[in-house]
């Protein structure tokens, strides 16, 4: 059918995973991968480009990303205050056309092009937004008459070679939420995502030049609470406004791995991390989590498993423990194979991926970023492909958000082997999932091995010869919400 994308994995015997449930993939588990626009890291590969090989860039992307296991896309579209779409708030990005505030040539609204491409292949779109960065290199950054620096200097700090919004200013955090508004108003997007540059990193020997806007509006509190107080502020403010403007979009943050060491608080993890999310860049990333303020959490677990100073099992297990109710995501570093002799162990990335999916609260990976799935580096987007994400995964739902089932299909059968699947339901669906079962009984997803997920249509055509490899297999299928509920599983037979 035209439009619709059907993922057909037709899997040789000797590759099935019904030998015991240990050896099969998860039904829902979160795959996604990080496409970064700042410094052309991903997309678009270089500025300049025309509209017609950007989009072809993107759906190349999208291509290899759907090829390699993902159901979601991460897509940084504001890099440095400015848009990679048309924005009454700010500039098109130097990074699509080579000059801040030029629209491309022949003009499009890429953030519209990206989801919908995106959508087409059952995806979910997640907008990455970086909150403070302002301009990225001083020196070299394209900086358009129209940019919010220009418009309100009084608003910015110089630290290094960047230029960051205050973050203790009040117009600092409504220019910010504004921003989201728009985004969430106008765009079928699924999540708004952030990561971990909230105060910035320290640079030794210089300290962050706040000082006199904490001596305005100290509020009763030392600096270093004030600073957390101030993205507190943003995140609880952002938060509301996503859930009134669209309550189904998703909140997300991505924080650097560590929260705080245990040498600073006996809740911390028994780490040795030179900076932290509390002490160093201010994001209380737990407070975030109980207040229920942000629906997931992506740690950036950018180290080895047996690294001295922040092992990556022991921080897995500490993220792992600290969920809140929330949904956990493991950030993985593709960028760094190579990089040193762990790191070109080509099993490294096999071995975490096995490590989270035996842990309670983990429920999914992603991964930084798109250029190393692309390059195959040390061999990874073929174990993603062939092995692990080798069948289909949905995106787990999120109960806060929506916890209605949709109705269950209408099943006709037309001839031996071959079905008719149809939805008459109320709930909107995004498609069918088909999955297998070698049990007997009620399907239970912890023993089905999903094969299949069918976008974008409700009616629709199986013939199940295409699934099933031996008798004694049984062929489920079930209708998927828009945010991701099923509802039961329907034998075919």
């Amino acid at each position: 059918m035209k439009g619709i994308y059907v993922r057909l994995l037709f899997i040789p015997l000797f590759l099935s995973c019904f030998s015991s449930r240990a050896q099969l993939s998860p039904i829902f588990e979160f795959r996604a991968v990080w496409v970064a626009s700042v410094e052309n890291i991903d997309w678009p590969s270089r500025k300049g480009l025309s509209t017609e090989e950007q989009k072809a860039e993107f759906i190349h992307l999208l291509d290899l990303s759907f090829k390699n296991g993902m159901n979601t896309i991460i897509m940084q579209i504001r890099p440095a205050a400015d848009a990679l779409y048309p924005s009454a708030y700010e500039p098109w990005s130097e990074y699509l056309t080579g000059t801040q505030g030029l629209p491309p040539s022949t003009y499009y609204d890429p953030l519209a092009f990206m989801i919908e491409e995106t959508h087409k292949r059952g995806m979910e779109f997640h907008a990455w937004l970086n909150p403070y960065r302002a301009v990225f290199n001083l020196h070299k950054s394209s900086v358009s008459p129209s940019h919010i620096t220009r418009i309100h200097p009084e608003w910015f700090l110089i630290y290094g070679d960047k230029k960051y919004f205050n973050p203790g200013l009040p117009q600092v955090w409504n220019y910010f939420n504004n921003i989201v508004k728009d985004i969430v108003s106008r765009y079928k997007i699924d999540g708004i995502h952030m990561d971990d540059y909230f105060y910035p990193y320290r640079i030794t020997g210089k300290e962050f030049p706040d000082e006199q806007t904490y001596e305005h509006n100290r509020r009763g509190l030392n600096k270093e609470d004030w600073r957390r107080s101030n993205c507190d502020s943003v995140i609880k403010l952002i938060s509301a406004t996503i859930k009134s403007t669209n309550n189904r979009v998703k909140f997300g943050i991505s924080p650097f791995g560590v929260w705080r060491n245990k040498d600073k608080d006996p809740e911390g993890s028994n780490t040795k991390a030179g900076q932290t999310n509390y002490d160093d860049l201010y994001a209380n990333i737990l407070l975030w989590l109980q207040k229920g303020w942000i629906d997931y959490v992506v740690p950036q677990l950018y180290w080895e498993q047996g690294h001295k100073l922040c092992d990556f099992t022991t921080l897995l297990d500490w993220w792992d423990q600290h969920t809140y109710g929330r949904q956990l995501y493991i950030g993985h570093a593709l960028y760094r194979a190579g990089s040193n002799a762990a790191w070109r162990n080509k099993m490294e990335l096999s071995s975490q991926i096995k490590t989270l999916r035996s842990r309670t609260h983990t429920m999914g990976s992603v991964y930084f970023s798109y250029k190393n799935l692309e390059n195959n580096i040390n061999g990874w987007s073929d174990t993603l492909r062939l092995h692990y994400y080798s069948t289909p995964a949905l995106i787990p739902p999120m109960p806060w958000i929506d916890s209605i089932s949709p109705s269950n299909p209408i099943i006709e059968k037309i001839r031996k082997n071959n079905f008719r699947i149809s939805y008459t339901g109320h709930e909107k669906i995004k498609g069918y999932a088909i999955a297998l079962s070698e049990t007997t009984g009620k399907p239970d997803n912890h023993f089905l091995q999903l094969e299949n997920f069918i976008a974008n249509t409700k009616i629709t055509e199986l013939n199940i010869e295409n699934y099933l490899s031996s008798k004694e297999q049984k062929i489920y299928i079930a209708a998927v919400s828009q945010n991701n509920n099923i509802s039961d599983w329907i034998e075919l037979k």
